[in-house]
């Protein structure tokens, strides 16, 4: 039947059984175009996902179903996916921003209806599915946009973006950290290179062992850039604190290995960004007693304590991510030598 003919009895049918079998129809369709643009990206062959992407959006183009709000994303990726090999094409860029911006609402939807089908059956293999796929989509949004704006050096507008990330209450709070972190990696790395100099880091005796002392740097202007440079690191790097959930809290007491492949995906998830933010946490603490030592401050014995349980904190969410790491090659071996048992038994002779 040729494509003409076609459309005309899609459209007579439509016709007939109204708008909802209408809508039907065009799930059905956009999920065929998201099958199609799905392999034409996996094969690199961009253009044409980045086409079938932008027909099945177009299906949907107010992102109400699951369909449209997957194409919607997908969509932003490709055209991602074409910058990184085209540099030099801004426009890919702006395109792909533009797209991200317009998928960021259905992002939210999205996460918001994959989370309540999770709590309400969390031990549903598709709930699970669809709640990875929904946090992970909203993680990596949040960080696809500012890195474009970057790449434009547009770097006013990603700052302002990840404070409204930040900001907004029906993100992830896995998202809002990623932001917030994000917001306080320059402050962090300024601090560093005052306090961590030959010139403000001395090696001296105490109690019979070499220690770092702390010293102000010979520039008045570093002194105070430095006051500044940790006051904007701990106002972003502390926030992420509240922004634990009990997931997050409980997780050196989890029990990894009992955990079903979606389930650690999820769980890895949401413990990744709370691990680098404890860490990044601890780092400004640890700048701020450098800081309290420099200026002979009273609060230096405190603020010392403060970084050692920062620093304490942190740790013990990095063995939980070391865990996960050594789980999933775990199993990955364990999955390698069942296939490879399993070749060598269909190989072996029957006896006879």
């Amino acid at each position: 039947m040729s494509s003409s003919r076609f459309a005309v009895l899609v459209f007579v049918a439509c016709a007939v059984l109204f708008t909802s079998s209408c809508g039907f129809y065009s799930r059905i369709m956009a999920r065929k175009n998201l099958v199609d643009g799905s392999i034409a990206y996996k094969d690199r062959k961009f253009q044409e996902a980045e086409e079938l992407f932008r027909l099945a959006a177009s299906r949907d183009p107010q992102g109400e179903t699951v369909e449209g709000r997957t194409a919607q994303l997908f969509l932003a990726r490709t055209l991602h996916s074409r910058f990184i090999g085209d540099r030099n094409n801004k426009n890919l860029a702006q395109q792909a921003i533009e797209e991200y911006r317009k998928a960021i609402p259905q992002v939210v939807n999205e996460y918001a209806a994959a989370k309540s089908a999770y709590e309400s059956n969390s031990a549903d293999s598709a709930a699970q599915k669809r709640y990875f796929s929904a946090l992970s989509s909203a993680n990596s949004t949040v960080s696809a946009i500012p890195n474009l704006l970057e790449s434009l050096e547009r770097r006013d507008d990603a700052v302002k973006f990840q404070n409204d990330i930040a900001a907004n209450a029906e993100m992830p709070e896995t998202a809002r950290t990623r932001a917030l972190v994000q917001l306080g990696l320059q402050y962090n790395t300024c601090a560093t290179e005052i306090t961590d100099t030959e010139a403000t880091k001395k090696t001296v005796k105490k109690d019979g062992k070499d220690v770092f002392q702390f010293v102000k740097p010979e520039n008045p202007a570093d002194l105070e850039k430095l006051r500044e440079c940790v006051a904007k690191g701990q106002e972003y790097f502390n926030q992420t604190a509240a922004l634990e959930s009990d997931v997050v809290k409980s997780a050196p007491s989890a029990n990894i290995k009992a955990m079903s492949g979606d389930q650690l995906r999820i769980f890895e998830e949401i413990i990744s960004p709370f691990d680098s933010a404890r860490s990044y946490r601890a780092s400004i603490a640890v700048q701020a007693s450098r800081l309290a030592e420099m200026e002979a401050s009273p609060n230096y014995a405190q603020l010392k304590a403060d970084a050692d349980a920062k620093r304490a904190a942190a740790d013990e969410l990095k063995k939980v991510s070391r865990a996960i790491e050594e789980e999933k090659e775990a199993r990955i071996t364990a999955e390698a030598e069942a296939a490879n048992a399993n070749k060598a038994n269909a190989n072996a002779t029957p006896a006879q």
